[in-house]
């Protein structure tokens, strides 16, 4: 049983596995509420590999709670809208302004932001604080629940011991594994494209939006990074021969090209222009039937992975963090924390789950009837109805996690 304390007065010393977003944000979140924080990264450095991400307000909320905003502003891109358009022809469906309007509407920015440069911003702000620690290539094989609390076994042979272990170790995640077993992801018959291109070498750049364009058995999404000087497209297709779910794997130009042909330039000359073109096959994955083993919980990918359709991954593992330290602090023990925290964001992260598997299909329209009977109306509304358009995000952008302190 781990030590218990008096309500509102939990904190200790808390072990993370995995130095990516979700887990170096619940890093900052433990700090901020009186915790000792060591975070343990299985890699030889903190990196991610060249790609975007969509920094919803939901997400800035925590960000900013956490004193990153400015900082995050200054390495990010803001774009005037979010829209959906036509694949081949480029046809705007609908446009919903963001810039001041997301502000007021949802109570903080809408960025874009390279994953390099958060994770950057985030491994800063941790090194900063005396009362953590980041280890590399500290490789974590497992954990065990004992009498005077948690620890995290080693490869190295070495336990660690904690009043709190989260394991933020991504998709393929050790800890979940031991937790609940081998998971049974299904392949969803899709598979991403991913490149990223200095916006120089472009004479035909993507719009200063986020910018999904809808297609037969296809979609991509546009948008720009680092204060607009880089700009990234992710492309899916659907495809029943590959199925690598590595997120480093790459293809060819030409692979990457044949399946845009003959989309708008926008779209075919950021593949055209990219130095490297990563793919990766997209499975999905049911919500889990638990999230936490005595004073061992998981966060993010480790415990609700999501297909990319909604934008929400790492938002996700970002409210997560701020939740999960609020409530171990906060409850009578960490164990009741835990179930409390799951309790909470359990059935918010299963309806983006459920949320992005839609929004594959409805990028992928296939026939001009089922086109007509999809994007019509979204035209519609987005020319008379803009507010109803708006209001299909409120759920997901104007949540605030900071703001449902007690």
């Amino acid at each position: 049983m781990a030590r218990e304390t008096s309500k509102h007065q939990n904190s200790g010393m808390a072990l993370v596995a995995g130095g990516g977003i979700g887990g170096l944000t619940a890093a900052l979140c433990l700090l901020q509420r009186g915790w000792s924080v060591h975070v343990l990264e299985a890699a030889d450095a903190l990196e991610e590999v060249g790609a975007g991400l969509q920094l919803s307000p939901n997400a800035m909320h925590v960000l900013d709670a956490l004193g990153l905003g400015d900082a995050i502003r200054a390495a990010a891109f803001e774009p005037e809208a979010l829209e959906l358009r036509l694949g081949r022809s480029g046809q705007r469906v609908f446009s919903i302004p963001a810039g001041p309007a997301a502000r007021k509407r949802w109570g903080a920015d809408y960025l874009h932001m390279h994953r390099a440069d958060l994770l950057k911003v985030l491994a800063n702000a941790v090194r900063a604080n005396p009362a953590a620690g980041i280890s590399l290539g500290a490789r974590v094989t497992g954990y065990k629940n004992t009498e005077s609390g948690p620890q995290i076994m080693l490869a190295s042979g070495e336990p660690l011991a904690a009043d709190l272990v989260i394991g933020a170790d991504g998709i393929h995640s050790t800890l979940r594994t031991q937790m609940l077993g081998p998971d049974s992801p299904r392949f969803t018959g899709n598979l991403a494209w991913r490149v990223v291109v200095p916006m120089e070498r472009l004479k035909h750049p993507p719009p200063p939006t986020a910018c999904v364009w809808a297609g037969r058995g296809r979609h991509a999404v546009t948008y720009r990074l680092r204060g607009g000087t880089l700009a990234n497209l992710v492309g899916v297709i659907e495809r029943q021969d590959w199925q690598g779910e590595s997120w480093t794997e790459q293809g060819t130009k030409q692979q990457a090209l044949a399946d845009f042909a003959g989309w708008p330039l926008p779209v075919t000359e950021l593949i055209n222009q990219a130095d490297a073109h990563y793919r990766w096959a997209l499975f999905d994955r049911a919500p889990l039937a638990c999230w936490h083993d005595g004073a061992v919980a998981l966060l993010g990918d480790a415990c609700h992975p999501m297909l990319p359709f909604m934008a929400q991954g790492a938002a996700m593992g970002i409210e997560d963090a701020w939740v999960m330290a609020r409530e171990v602090t906060q409850a009578e023990t960490v164990e009741a924390g835990l179930a409390r925290y799951e309790a909470i964001r359990k059935p918010r992260t299963s309806r983006v789950q459920a949320a992005s598997r839609g929004n594959m299909k409805t990028f992928h329209r296939k026939s001009p009837l089922g086109q007509l009977a999809t994007y019509g109306p979204m035209w519609l509304g987005g020319q008379f109805l803009p507010g109803v358009v708006r209001a299909h995000q409120d759920w997901i952008y104007g949540h605030n996690v900071t703001a449902t302190d007690r």
